[in-house]
């Protein structure tokens, strides 16, 4: 990914210095899409500079005022951003509550268009949206249906995400990534029918008047997009070492929240014993997220080779699995 992000800096520099839509796309751009839309099953892509704004992007160009959007409590701050930008009507449903979503679709207005947003898998405790069954209810009102799958793509389904692992790719409207977790980069996409990418493409703000993704940050997602492809080992490599992590935690008597994904979440008695646990992991080489109050989070990969140098924000051991955001 290094090698491949360093050709496309002498290839194309490290900026294009503009927005996609005036002078800012590349023959990168293109591939990447292709290459995602190919891999995730779904017709088209749209490559935004961030995952953040491939959410508020997408959202707030797709609804207005007249729309109704629904969304599950825990979703991503972007998706709570793009939202509000849109002005549509927001109802929110108490988290993976599906008689509460299926109050929340009854309770709006039939003629208006409905927009119910979920995350494939919820970042703070990593557990997953019981998709089969906001598919069934989508389809049951006429809504349609956008799923973030920022922490699905590269882990579940051999890679291939959320839609993937329930089997109903082909029932979900608009999936939105991001590059920054298992494509080891920067930027983000969203994927749906030609029609809708194509109408983003010409009216999500984020995307028009923003400097578009640095070719190496596209092409260092595009090479970690074909070792997925060529070793999907490793995503059940990943779910495997966070199922050993929690074992090992809960022989240990905490308390690791139970789920099917990388993400490990350890609930503790406040902030205190938080901050305190997180230091003392950091001063043993061990880095892991504390979320104030009451939470340490992490997700498990492949050991790394130590490193001679140890910053504060990254670091790693010899002996034992590298813990990472």
């Amino acid at each position: 990914m290094q090698a491949a992000a360093q050709a496309a800096i002498e290839e194309y520099g490290t900026s294009r210095t503009g927005s996609r839509l005036l002078n800012g796309n590349t023959p990168l751009h293109d591939e990447l899409e292709h290459e995602l839309a190919d891999f995730l099953g779904m017709p088209a892509a749209l490559v935004f500079p961030t995952g953040y704004q491939a959410n508020v992007g997408t959202i707030a160009s797709l609804l207005s005022r007249h729309d109704v959007v629904i969304l599950d409590r825990e979703a991503h701050a972007s998706v709570y951003d793009g939202c509000g930008m849109s002005r549509a009507k927001t109802r929110r449903f108490a988290h993976n509550d599906m008689d509460d979503l299926e109050r929340q679709l009854a309770a709006s207005p039939s003629d208006a268009g409905r927009l119910v947003v979920v995350d494939g898998v919820y970042s703070m405790a990593g557990d997953l949206c019981p998709l089969t069954e906001v598919v069934r209810l989508c389809r049951q009102y006429g809504a349609r249906l956008l799923v973030d799958d920022a922490h699905g793509i590269g882990v579940l389904a051999d890679g291939r995400g959320t839609s993937a692992h329930f089997g109903v790719t082909d029932q979900v409207d608009l999936v939105t990534v991001t590059f920054s977790k298992s494509l080891a980069s920067i930027g983000g996409a969203v994927l749906g029918p030609e029609n809708v990418i194509e109408y983003l493409r010409h009216h999500a703000r984020s995307l028009i008047f923003s400097a578009a993704a640095p070719p190496a940050s596209l092409a260092a997602a595009y090479a970690a997009l074909r070792i997925l492809k060529a070793e999907p080992w490793l995503c059940r490599q990943a779910v495997e070492n966070a199922s050993y992590v929690r074992r090992e935690l809960m022989a240990l008597d905490y308390d690791p929240i139970p789920n099917e994904t990388p993400i490990v979440s350890v609930r503790l008695d406040g902030v205190q014993e938080t901050l305190l646990a997180w230091r003392s992991l950091l001063d043993r080489g061990v880095y892991v997220n504390a979320v104030i109050p009451r939470r340490l989070r992490l997700g498990c990969e492949r050991v790394s080779p130590p490193r001679t140098r140890r910053s504060s924000s990254s670091v790693s051991s010899p002996r034992s699995p590298r813990l990472a955001t």
